[in-house]
């Protein structure tokens, strides 16, 4: 039996944990025994229940067999945090594999609590770079992958850009998980069909956005600048809807402009009304990685508010515009949003979790 102990602590890495999750349990199931044990920790990193515990009930991701609840506070001190807990958890199991995901604090400090205790890692979403070092994103998710015996990379541009850093042993281009969850969960989403009505919104009259990176939500002036932008889009006539993350809303009283009647905030939605929003919305702001590929893989066009993006792919093939937090460049990105005429393959076949689990058992 191979026991693996998946570390997560934050809603993107629910989702991408949940994949792989799911394809543990269906190996079992076929081979009618327990081929590999997975052990679920969960770091707490995100504790409110819009954020963890709604997501663990609908992904049907079963409870974690540990909950640090670590909580917030500094980079510092909440990955500190995550490491004097993480240790003696994997002290105890003593899994033969730690796989983290993505660039969260989470990320970080399961990646260095395993190979300080000489287990190998494997981190899903290896490669990934925006070449800000100034997010702390980017710090984690090099230090992961430097650290990381496999690295599971969801593009070709992943793979170079580890190359490029002189890592190529261990490298596995499998695809994105993310593909695999989209496909998944958006056939789950179809019971959710009344949620437009309920929210009053129509089918491609809506632009929805998402933000909650430090790089916009700390910055009270990036922030204003943004939601300026958003009342421009709504002056179009074009009404905008915002899922709100906590931290963002901590940082709503900071804001300098007045959001316009248009511009409509909601408390956190679930996965799945995430992805009936996403499906319907006629054009999507973020500054989320995620949602720009959720966005791609719907098919609907993505505004980034961002500088940079992590996925080349998408605004190179025409689906995705960088209009960082600048005002004016939201209500053109938006206005001229439209659906390009061709779609490349970037993002695997929607079975990244079965490569990534064959590879560990190898």
């Amino acid at each position: 039996m191979t026991k693996i102990a998946s570390v997560v602590g934050a809603r993107p890495q629910f989702i991408k944990a949940s994949a792989v999750s799911r394809r543990i349990r269906l190996m079992n199931e076929e081979a009618g025994c327990e081929r590999v044990r997975e052990v679920l920790v969960h770091t707490g990193q995100h504790y409110d229940d819009n954020m963890s515990k709604v997501f663990f009930d609908e992904l049907e991701i079963r409870e974690a067999d540990y909950n640090l609840g670590v909580g917030s506070g500094s980079h510092g001190a909440q990955t500190g945090r995550m490491l004097e807990k993480l240790e003696p958890v994997l002290q105890d199991e003593k899994p033969d594999v730690v796989v983290v995901y993505g660039d969260t604090n989470s990320t970080l400090a399961g990646a260095l609590a395993a190979v300080k205790l000489h287990i190998p890692v494997g981190h899903v979403e290896a490669g990934l770079r925006s070449f800000n070092r100034r997010m702390p994103e980017e710090i984690n998710r090099v230090v992961a992958d430097h650290v990381s015996d496999f690295l599971f990379c969801p593009t070709d541009t992943a793979v170079e850009n580890l190359a490029r850093e002189g890592i190529s042993r261990g490298v596995h281009k499998v695809g994105d998980v993310m593909y695999d969850c989209a496909l998944y969960y958006a056939q789950k989403a179809k019971s959710r069909k009344n949620l437009l009505t309920q929210l009053n919104l129509s089918p491609r009259q809506y632009a929805l956005v998402t933000i909650h990176r430090a790089e916009n939500t700390d910055d009270p002036q990036r922030l204003t600048s943004i939601f300026r932008g958003l009342n421009r889009v709504t002056e179009t006539g074009l009404p905008v809807v915002v899922p709100l993350h906590p931290r963002t809303k901590k940082c709503l009283s900071g804001l300098s402009a007045k959001l316009h009647d248009g511009v409509r905030l909601l408390t956190p939605v679930s996965y799945l009304d995430m992805i009936v929003m996403e499906k319907n919305a006629k054009v999507i702001l973020t500054d989320s990685g995620g949602v720009q590929k959720e966005a791609y893989f719907f098919e609907v066009p993505c505004v980034t508010l961002r500088d940079e993006t992590e996925w080349l792919e998408t605004v190179e093939s025409g689906w995705n515009v960088l209009a960082g937090a600048d005002e004016e460049r939201i209500e053109e990105a938006v206005a001229s949003a439209s659906v390009p005429t061709c779609r490349g393959d970037f993002y695997g076949d929607g079975d990244a979790a079965g490569r990534i689990l064959g590879i560990l058992l190898s």
